[in-house]
């Protein structure tokens, strides 16, 4: 799995006109998974995003993390994340899951991390054309990939 992380003031996912989730402090969560992905990746990375320290504390230094904050989260899958684009100009994504394997990682990484925060993560629509309106708080964005846990 791979993923980019932004420490958000605010974010939304709007889908064919409508706002589908939004959120205020937290993160804003890209998500994209890959074939050979399974459950142990959804765990580590869970686990993870909700240890990261990269909120402020009392001395504006970057020491807690998203539980401490109490802050929310967006989860949008990102397919894109997995571009190859080394040959030409127009990137293939080959290498991104296919919907069947997929969607059940995706749900069970929103549900897990919403399990783990201790409240209701908002999500975007698999396969949709999403518009995602942030504002990146910092900035902090951090990428994150499960192939890369060493």
């Amino acid at each position: 799995m791979r993923t980019v992380i932004q420490r958000v003031s605010h974010a939304s996912v709007t889908i064919e006109g409508k706002m589908k989730s939004s959120i205020q402090h937290g993160y804003l969560i890209l998500l994209g998974i890959y074939d050979e992905d399974t459950q142990e990746d959804v765990d580590w990375l869970v686990k993870k995003i909700t240890n990261l320290r990269v909120f402020g504390d009392e001395n504006d230094v970057m020491n807690l993390s998203i539980l401490d904050v109490q802050g929310e989260a967006l989860v949008v899958s990102q397919f894109t994340l997995y571009a190859s684009y080394k040959k030409g100009n127009r990137p293939s994504w080959f290498r991104a899951g296919s919907h069947e394997h997929s969607i059940p990682l995706y749900e069970s990484f929103c549900k897990q991390l919403s399990e783990a925060l201790g409240k209701p993560v908002g999500t975007g629509e698999f396969g949709a054309d999403m518009k995602v309106e942030l504002l990146n708080d910092g900035p902090v964005t951090i990428c994150m990939d499960t192939k890369n846990k060493e």
